[in-house]
């Protein structure tokens, strides 16, 4: 019997207007959560220990499978609410199923 594996949504953002960035903030909770998924870390102190940072707002969102965390990437709740995250902010956001 194979075994989900978890996913987990991972962004490190620029946040270029934190009040209009607020909207989409109060509202993606809902989403993550219609789709079993649970915030991990969602900003808070960061140290760099090598590289670069790719921007000062860390997120980790986790999903109990890779299915689930496209399925509400792609939901129209969350394309609903995106606008106001990709015109406020910048940087990469990735989706990455756990290794076991």
């Amino acid at each position: 019997m194979k075994t989900m594996r978890k996913a987990y949504v991972i962004a490190q953002l620029t946040i270029q207007d934190p009040s209009a960035f607020a909207v989409y903030s109060d509202r993606v909770e809902r989403t993550v959560l219609d789709f079993e998924g649970r915030f991990l870390v969602r900003s808070g102190s960061a140290l760099v220990l090598d590289g670069e940072p790719l921007g000062p707002f860390n997120v980790v969102v986790e999903f109990p499978s890779l299915a689930r965390a496209q399925a509400w990437y792609e939901s129209d709740a969350y394309q609903a609410i995106l606008p106001d995250r990709l015109n406020h902010s910048m940087g990469p956001v990735v989706l990455v199923e756990a290794y076991s």
